[in-house]
């Protein structure tokens, strides 16, 4: 077992390796490249206005009597002009004409568009701290790992279940506010299959920077296959060691989790009836494999303080029969 301080490195790891994988600046959708071209004219244009501004500062500097002004010389009314230039009418006429164009070109690619334009619609429901994705229509459910068909609109309804959230996943499109009772929509759109970084963008609580989600653009047919899989209910434990981790869960867990086609109905904690077709655990805080999910079981807290997970009080023959049950969610 990892200690405290090799937990947070192998945290420590796994933030700095997804750190490229969550950038603005990296567009695959339409929304997100005019988003990125947004900020780029905005830095373009700051850094002229701060151009603008150390000249003013470096103006305020000089004295005149000394050999003039800088690219003015003795000219009072190029100095006035220079002022009036630089400290009023190129700010106003930024910022002006960065509103306008924000708020006309920008956000009619970036609004969310009405529920009938979009091919399909995923609820995503944001909670201290971990995400739970539902497909309508569907008996589809799983947490923190969105997958979507590539070059497909898909219109994401966000709420909250507790505090204030916000869905992010930047390649994609725009933040989203996810509150508690008042849905709001955005748009998420793959050029390309992948996987796409999101995070929770609003302060939320101990764990807000550990609350993040992903978002997988597959092939038509591999996004298929997959919902299938996730509409099913789990496969009975083919062997006796599984049967009795079935029996452990139902006694420690099922009072806060689900797994579609046994008697836990718990609605606490993410849905684990396909616990092993994710990545990850805890919302991207560690690998989805044995040895982590052992640790998980038996003390969250070392992996994600404040969780709302408890511990649970196994036994040794307990944590095997469990873990081995819960390998076999897939």
């Amino acid at each position: 077992m990892l200690n405290r301080a090799g937990w947070l490195s192998v945290t420590l790891a796994l933030a700095l390796g997804g750190c490229g994988q969550q950038s603005t600046l990296d567009p695959h959708s339409e929304p997100a490249r005019q988003i990125a071209t947004l900020w780029w004219v905005m830095l373009v244009v700051s850094v002229i206005v701060f151009a603008g501004t150390c000249y003013l500062l470096v103006l305020a500097w000089w004295h005149p009597e000394r050999t003039g002004l800088p690219l003015i010389g003795d000219r009072p009314r190029a100095l006035d002009a220079t002022v009036v230039a630089f400290g009023i009418a190129v700010p106003a006429v930024s910022l002006i004409a960065l509103f306008v164009y924000a708020n006309v070109s920008v956000a009619q690619h970036t609004e969310p568009p009405a529920p009938a334009e979009t091919a399909m619609t995923i609820e995503v429901t944001g909670s201290q701290w971990w995400w739970q994705v539902r497909y309508p229509g569907t008996t589809a459910i799983t947490a923190n790992e969105i997958h979507i068909p590539v070059k497909t609109r898909v219109s994401i309804v966000t709420q909250a279940t507790d505090v204030i959230h916000s869905f992010w996943v930047p390649q994609l499109n725009r933040k989203v506010d996810s509150l508690p009772g008042q849905p709001n929509r955005v748009e998420i759109y793959a050029d390309e299959p992948g996987r796409y970084r999101g995070q929770c963008a609003e302060f939320c609580g101990i764990q807000h920077a550990q609350m993040g989600l992903a978002v997988y653009a597959d092939t038509p047919e591999r996004f298929r296959a997959w919902l299938d899989n996730m509409a099913r209910p789990r496969r009975a434990p083919p062997t006796p060691l599984a049967r009795k981790g079935e029996q452990v869960f139902s006694q420690q867990c099922a009072s806060c989790h689900t797994i579609r086609g046994t008697t836990a109905r718990g609605q606490v904690g993410p849905d684990l009836t396909h616990l092993k077709s994710r990545e990850t655990l805890g919302a991207l805080t560690i690998p989805n494999r044995k040895g982590y999910l052992a640790g998980w079981v038996l003390d969250p807290q070392t992996m994600k303080e404040g969780t709302k997970m408890p511990a649970l009080d196994l036994t040794g023959p307990e944590l095997q029969a469990l873990v081995e049950y819960m390998e076999r969610l897939r």
